[in-house]
């Protein structure tokens, strides 16, 4: 089964371990605020544990579970250039596998907000005519998504794509 996920030539570059960083700071920052909010409940209305308490329980389970998602979902992360298209493959309980052929693009984008710019990552998304062969790289490192947004601008003018 696992030959199912292998690239054609070469092997899976991954993406920047920075990618779980900063979702871990976003997750963190999320769950924080809700056990903030359960303690506050708890404060304000101490006869309404029954309340706060489980908004305190859910916020703190969700950030240790988020803490732990965001690695798993870093390293499941990974592309792979082929001489005709490009393969992008995620997920760890449910594993998917994207090939966009160069031709066959119409164009790249690439985004980074305010975190990710502190860490120097972006995520590159290639568009195509077909929502189902669209897909993200996120986590690259900036010169590396600069550079790959170049050459698969460059493979797709060169197979006819209208980038």
């Amino acid at each position: 089964m696992d030959n199912l996920f292998a690239p054609v030539s070469g092997a899976w570059q991954p993406v920047s371990p920075r990618l779980a960083t900063v979702r871990r700071l976003v997750i963190g920052g999320c769950a924080a605020v809700v056990v903030l909010v359960g303690v506050v409940l708890l404060a304000v209305m101490p006869d309404f544990w029954w309340i706060g308490t489980p908004v305190a329980v859910v916020g703190l389970v969700g950030g240790v579970w988020g803490l732990v998602w965001a690695g798993r979902n870093q390293r499941s992360w990974g592309y792979a250039e082929n001489v005709d298209d490009l393969l992008v493959t995620r997920g760890v309980m449910f594993k998917r596998l994207v090939a966009i052929p160069y031709g066959r693009m119409q164009f790249v984008d690439v985004q980074a907000g305010p975190l990710a710019r502190a860490f120097g990552i972006a995520t590159v998304t290639l568009h195509t005519a077909s929502t189902e062969t669209a897909a993200d790289i996120p986590g690259l490192p900036s010169d590396e998504a600069t550079r790959l947004r170049n050459r698969l601008t460059e493979l797709g003018e060169s197979r006819g794509a209208g980038l």
